[in-house]
């Protein structure tokens, strides 16, 4: 067997650890020097807030009596785990991280829950853990106990901001700070039970390996709260008197602003996956300004695996020795990161294939066992088992107790447990190397996602005979997750995967391929390797036999040089991912791409002499548009156009007819849900009943161009003096559905009274326009809006966008507050249907405020 020291079992320091709550913690140092420092800032929609220490200690000791007495006086019980559990659904917010806290100062644990998560995963996880109560800032669904935001904030005026006695607190069994819920190996999500004193292990290693310089005053949180990293992000700076900055979903979403943010704050460490990463040095290439990111010197990888290629390519844009890059390996489990490994140039990298994954972190030990869990030796694979102090305290209700494990090879009360990772790893040179998993487990966007969980989802289909779920290259950059699915019902790939994205988050919806049949190996067991070589020959553009489809149709000649780079480029990068034709009306995302292989477009485009800005190229509705923004560099860049606007008049009925039915009929961001029983003429008859009060009113207007054609439309009402009106077409659906999302926010959220509220009721563009003019004229309309809402001294405008295009409009270039983000195919319309049912998750109706007085101050 052989001694010791040739046995693949390896130990991290151990350190003395002193136990405490970190909401205790938190108070100890907002009571000292720390008490005056930003402790949070959040910028949203050209807004900033900013709380200190102090303020924040105080809020939160307010917010935590609430919740304490709501549970005393309702006398909520305990789970079945004895652990009184609050789930927070919220976005990312200054305000989360006050309920956060507020809930570990109340003496209870905190579970997220995120507003993406398909019904059936909440139900599941509700129903499982028990929450006592469920905090929200949004639709809370159907919650048993809930509590809005804004009613916790009503609830603690008046109360006390003095620290809460223990008495006061509810009682928490193990210590226990957060569960989170990850995919399950039987493919049910399961919770971990994470208590403090492990969270508390994390950190005081990370203060002691990385210590915060005398110049980093400010740390990101931007991790999906869901996700074991963001734990680290939130509470690291928050018990060192730092600052964080919290990043909007938004944000986080495209790194040309995540950089920009980043840089502005002067960061100085962050955590993120791999692909961001690349997506990362992609921008920053695109950029070509080397002072970007100067200040950050700590990049930590984890979630994903972490290539060599990928290092070198971050050594080749951050000088060596100057910054380093860390490989950190864990999961949930294990509080996200207990073996770590730094590299400070490419020296390190040289013959290895992978990144290794490290040596253990503090009060750790890390074994790797054979199949009779004994030590193998040094240089051999073995299964890898963690134990000590970075371990969580098992799954709520106990589940999956196989996974909890009596250390037999441990004297150390502290390492008495051993919990099995279900990965694969080898011991060489005092380094541990990731050798793959045991299970169908696999890291999508680093995300854990378990094949089974996906598949289980993919055959509950009706109409589906048979299921197989793989993953296709995994960790690479055309990784895809993929469904191959043998059906009786007739349905397309697109009709399945709407309907999977009902039931399983974003990033676990995969692509549906149908089979005519399931390859089967002589053993009868499903041929896995011939089911992904059916993919990739399939869709190999190496293959001359096999192209994927390029559609000019309707390409201008003066364009077609342009479009046969931008088509060329997207059919080599998607490659293997694309899943229909190429053509000017083509959505990127649609068929096949997303943020990572995006960047890599662009910079594909730039290096072929054409300029498009990636915030253009993420908003684009389809190649088309994107076509009309690539601009060459050799392109003479002509004066923008002059328009001009007139209050609307009988006379321009006819064209103002024309322009709203083309703009709603023919593009259609909600009726497409409910065609074919829309019809031209129902707009007809819309118009009919609004034009005399909209004449009438004298708030709506038309655009002219130089010429003096009509272009665009502007309707608006004063909000409290809206017509009345009856129709009788399926767009009542539509209104009913606009009068649900945007009725309680007017009436809750914004000034009473008549002339106040300005409501952009409905704008469209001339369906001649190029999609670039169809950019200016919408901007001109917003600034017309603007200038007519301040003349006629209204407080502010109030709107609800529906398009990608307003909303990006909306949100980045008129800075418009958004009140409410709804994802339409939630929606139950009053005959208890779901009238937008196969929208995807993604599509959305944004309800905003714009305030023009600067005292008016909406809070969301």
């Amino acid at each position: 067997m052989g001694s010791l020291p040739q046995l693949s079992i390896l130990k991290g320091p151990t350190r003395p650890l002193v136990v405490s709550q970190l909401g205790r913690i938190f108070e100890k140092v907002a009571a000292g020097p720390a008490a005056s420092n930003i402790a949070l800032i959040f910028e949203e929609n050209g807004q900033s807030r900013q709380l200190s220490y102090s303020q924040v200690d105080q809020i939160t000791n307010k917010f935590a009596r609430v919740i304490s007495e709501t549970i005393k006086t309702k006398n909520l019980k305990p789970n079945s785990d004895g652990d009184h559990i609050i789930a927070v659904n919220m976005h990312p917010s200054d305000h989360l991280i006050l309920v956060l806290l507020s809930i570990w100062k109340s003496g209870c644990a905190y579970l997220p829950l995120d507003h993406s998560f398909p019904a059936s995963r909440i139900d599941h996880i509700i129903q499982e853990s028990k929450p006592v109560i469920v905090i929200y800032d949004e639709d809370s669904k159907n919650f048993p106990a809930k509590l809005s935001y804004e009613e916790l904030l009503t609830a603690s005026d008046g109360r006390s901001d003095k620290r809460l006695e223990d008495k006061e607190r509810v009682y928490q069994k193990d210590d226990l700070a957060i569960v989170l819920y990850t995919s399950g190996s039987t493919g049910i999500p399961k919770g971990v039970r994470i208590p403090h004193k492990i969270i508390l292990n994390r950190l005081q290693w990370q203060f002691k390996t990385f210590p915060f310089s005398e110049t980093e005053k400010v740390c990101v949180f931007k991790t999906a709260l869901t996700f074991v990293d963001s734990v680290c992000e939130i509470w690291g700076p928050l018990i060192s008197g730092i600052s964080i900055l919290i990043v909007p979903k938004s944000v986080t979403l495209d790194p040309e602003k995540l950089i920009q943010k980043l840089d502005d704050y002067k960061i100085e460490r962050l955590v993120l996956v791999p692909s961001l990463l690349r997506s990362i040095l992609m921008c920053l290439e695109l950029k070509k300004n080397r002072t970007l990111l100067k200040n950050l010197k700590l990049w930590v990888c984890s979630g994903e695996t972490l290539t060599t290629s990928l290092a070198e390519e971050f050594f080749r844009y951050f000088p060596e020795n100057e910054y380093k890059l860390c490989n950190f390996y864990g999961s949930t489990e294990i509080m996200g990161d207990v073996t770590f490994y730094i590299i400070s140039g490419m020296q390190q990298l040289k013959n290895l294939l992978t990144v290794p994954i490290g040596a253990p972190v503090d009060n750790t030990i890390v074994y790797l066992l054979d199949p009779e869990l004994r030590p193998v030796k040094t240089g051999d694979i073995g299964e890898l088992f963690v134990s000590g102090l970075n371990l969580a305290s098992g799954y709520v209700n106990n589940r999956d107790k196989e996974k909890f494990l009596e250390n037999q090879l441990a004297i150390d009360p502290i390492f008495s447990k051993l919990y099995r990772t279900g990965d694969f790893a080898r011991l060489q040179n005092d380094v541990l190397l990731y050798e793959g998993r045991t299970d169908s487990q696999v890291k999508i966007r680093g995300h854990r996602v378990d094949l089974s969980e996906v598949e289980k989802a993919v055959s509950g289909v009706e109409g589906v005979e048979k299921a197989v779920v793989l993953c296709y290259q995994p960790g690479e950059m055309n990784q895809a997750l993929l469904a191959f699915v043998k059906s009786s019902a007739l349905m397309n790939e697109n009709q399945i995967e709407n309907i999977l994205r009902s039931k399983l988050t974003s990033y676990m919806v995969p692509q549906v391929i149908l089979v005519e049949s399931i390859p089967l190996l002589v053993n009868g067991k499903i041929d896995r390797q011939a089911l992904l070589k059916s993919y990739e020959n399939t869709n190999n553009n190496d293959d001359s036999s096999v192209e994927i489809e390029i559609d000019y149709s309707g390409v201008k000649p003066a364009q077609m040089a342009a479009a046969k780079v931008l088509f060329d480029t997207v059919a080599s990068v998607l490659n293997r991912s694309a899943r229909s034709a190429i053509s000017l009306d083509s959505n990127f995302y649609e068929i096949g791409g997303n943020s990572l292989n995006s960047i890599y477009t662009i910079t594909r485009l730039n290096e072929e002499g054409y300029q498009i800005s990636i915030g253009d190229f993420l908003s684009a509705i389809d190649l088309g548009e994107v076509l009309e923004r690539m601009t060459s560099s050799n392109d003479i860049h002509c004066s923008p156009p002059t328009y001009t606007s007139e209050l609307l008049k009988n006379e321009h009925k006819s064209a103002v007819l024309d322009i709203i039915t083309t703009s709603f009929y023919q593009k259609a961001d909600l009726e497409q849900w409910l065609m074919p029983d829309i019809f031209e003429s129902d707009y007809k008859e819309l118009m009919d009943a609004l034009w005399e009060p909209l004449v009438e009113k004298a708030l709506s207007f038309v655009a002219k161009a130089e010429s003096g054609k009509i272009i665009g439309v502007g309707l608006n009402f004063d909000a409290r003096d809206e017509p009345d009106v009856q129709i009788t077409s399926k767009l009542t659906v539509i209104f009913e559905f606009l009068e649900t999302v945007e009725g309680p926010v007017r009436d809750k959220c914004l000034p009473g009274g008549k002339g106040k509220i300005l409501h952009s009721f409905m704008m469209g563009t001339h369906s001649s326009l190029s999609p670039k003019e169809n950019v200016a004229v919408m901007q001109f309309m917003e600034d017309e809006v603007l200038k007519l809402a301040t003349e006629r001294h209204f407080e502010g405008i109030f709107t609800t966008n529906t398009s990608p295009l307003t909303q990006q409009l909306g949100t980045d270039v008129y800075h418009y507050q958004t009140l409410l983000d709804y994802q339409v195919n939630r929606y139950v319309a009053s005959d208890n249907t779901r009238p937008f049912g196969m929208a995807p998750d993604s599509q959305r109706a944004i309800v905003q405020w714009k305030p023009i007085k600067s005292d008016i101050v909406v809070d969301v």
